[in-house]
């Protein structure tokens, strides 16, 4: 037997025991969680406010604090018994395999927590079968909908020629996000930026950015850009498009991490120059997806800037806005109606022009 092999042996039983000592902790800590959730929810919904009444209870720190102890100590009395899912998720818990994985105890206690979270998201959602019967809700539901079926057709032309600045609005902002996300994904994909430590630093804020941009929606950019530039469709446009880099730029970069490496790799042994490699070994894999998926991000900023238009966005949801600030439910039927005739024919147009480059 070599050097290395009776190192190897030597060293084995010690992996062996660190990784059984980090499945325990994990277990012991996913333990700890649920019992310290199941301890917070029980207090703070089903003593509060429903045996108590309470509608809004009151909140501090202390209380998180406590059920963590109160977890950590349950989880501690139960984890070597069967009611133990973290043991059960790990690994470390030995089943009988005739036993159905249904009539295990921590499958009970999985199905209370989820149960009990059906409750408290029925609690705080202030769920209300009498509210949503009541007779003024229904008596103004009516009324809406009475008007919305006998819409106002003497707005049709000024609702036509917004529709089509929400379309045009919507296009701008996919042609002028399309280059930017172009570029961009290549700096995001993980496969082409991990030979040194400089470019995985690029990959790195190349994806913060984009992550922490694409985590604010559109609504919030049109704001910002309402008061930036003014309200109007220009607005609108910088908010979609900055949307739209950040979406697009994360959907080409997967694609590009998912092409086929057997061109790139024959193409650097001929040595190639970095952007051949990527212009005639990557760029010709990724066409026809980032087409489908430009076509799609279009379609999804038509939906988009009837919602932005809210907000000072411009378009057709500008109006919206004026009309349902009025109670003019006459005209909001009119304009819902031009909406759901741009969303279906943009629906249609996208899904045929999707298939037909396939």
């Amino acid at each position: 037997m070599s050097a290395s092999s009776e190192a190897s042996n030597l060293n084995a039983p010690k992996e062996f025991s660190g990784t059984l000592a980090k499945k325990h902790f994990i277990a012991y800590a996913i333990d700890t969680l649920l019992w310290a959730y199941t301890v917070l929810v029980s207090w703070k919904v089903i003593y509060e406010k429903v045996i108590l009444g309470l509608r809004y209870p009151k909140f501090d720190w202390t209380q998180p604090q406590t059920a963590l102890l109160v977890g950590a100590l349950i989880a501690l009395v139960l984890y070597f018994t069967s009611a133990s899912l973290g043991r059960a998720i790990t690994g470390l818990m030995k089943r009988d395999e005739s036993k159905p994985i249904m009539r295990e105890n921590f499958t009970f206690l999985l199905l209370f927590v989820v149960f009990l979270t059906f409750v408290a998201g029925i609690r705080i959602s202030q769920v209300s079968v009498t509210e949503f019967l009541s007779e003024s809700g229904l008596h103004g539901a009516k009324r809406i909908f009475t008007a919305l079926i006998n819409p106002n057709w003497g707005i049709i032309e000024d609702a036509t020629f917004a529709a089509i600045e929400t379309i045009y609005m919507a296009f701008i902002a996919t042609v002028v996000a399309l280059p930017m996300a172009f570029i961009l994904a290549f700096f995001a994909a993980r496969n082409l930026m991990s030979g040194s430590r400089t470019t995985m630093a690029i990959y790195t804020s190349v994806r913060f950015i984009l992550n922490v941009s694409r985590s604010i929606e559109p609504l919030v950019w049109a704001i910002i850009f309402s008061v930036w530039v003014g309200i109007g469709p220009f607005a609108g446009m910088l908010a979609l498009c900055l949307h739209s880099v950040s979406s697009l730029s994360k959907l080409y970069s997967e694609q590009i991490e998912n092409v086929s490496n057997g061109p790139i790799e024959a193409m650097m042994a001929t040595g190639a120059h970095p952007i051949q490699v990527i212009w005639f070994g990557v760029v010709p894999q990724i066409v026809l997806p980032y087409l489908s998926f430009t076509i799609y991000r279009w379609d999804i900023n038509v939906r988009m800037a009837t919602v932005i238009g809210l907000v000072g966005g411009g378009g057709i949801g500008t109006m919206l806005m004026q009309y349902q600030g009025l109670a003019k439910w006459n005209e909001v039927g009119m304009l819902v109606i031009v909406i759901a005739i741009i969303v279906w024919l943009m629906d249609w147009l996208s899904s045929r022009i999707r298939e037909a480059i396939k």
